[in-house]
């Protein structure tokens, strides 16, 4: 009973981790930039798998594709805004063209100055704020006991142990019973 209890363990985790595999496989899916549905869908499955099945802890594990993906869209979004600082060569432009019509290191100098008007900012890149890695970490743990296969082959291989530690002992005892009785006579 125990060997089929084991077996049925087993085949608990292996199920789980097919189920880990495919949430790993759709999240690295290339493609999946505009739609996370699939990895979505797939990490619900393995949570309902893992929340009605025993021996079916996943350990801690990251969605590193969805972080790239939404790092990624922050990024684009930072260098699309049109925040202060972007377009200084424009404003200096339009400052020292009306006052020079042909290139000369006076026009140089001009745009010198304007550019330094403006203090260095940072790129869009660096003042974007990453999301948290915790944000797409996930780590499931299974019941202590659960009424599928395995719970109940755990639960019968209990009951068998039970009855057989309980024979020893019974055997166990009437053993001392029957030596101190038969000491006396």
């Amino acid at each position: 009973m125990a060997f089929v209890s084991a077996t049925f363990l087993r085949l608990n985790n292996i199920g789980m981790a097919e189920r880990r595999d495919a949430v790993k496989a759709a999240d690295t899916t290339p493609g999946q930039a505009a739609d996370s549905s699939i990895t979505q869908n797939r990490l619900y499955d393995l949570q309902r798998y893992v929340a009605a099945h025993m021996n079916t802890e996943t350990g801690p594990f990251y969605l590193e594709g969805q972080y790239r993906r939404d790092a990624q869209k922050l990024v684009d979004q930072a260098k699309e805004s049109n925040g202060p600082g972007i377009n200084i060569n424009a404003e200096a432009e339009k400052v020292c063209k009306p006052q020079f019509t042909v290139w000369s290191p006076a026009y140089v100098r001009c745009f010198a100055d304007e550019l330094a008007k403006y203090p260095p900012s940072a790129g869009p890149v660096q003042k974007v704020t990453l999301p948290s890695t915790e944000l797409y970490r996930y780590s499931f743990s299974g019941p202590l006991w659960s009424p599928d296969f395995a719970g109940w082959s755990v639960a019968l291989c209990g009951v068998i142990t039970i009855m057989i530690i309980a024979r020893l002992l019974s055997l166990a005892v009437l053993r001392m019973l029957l030596k101190r009785h038969y000491r006396g006579i």
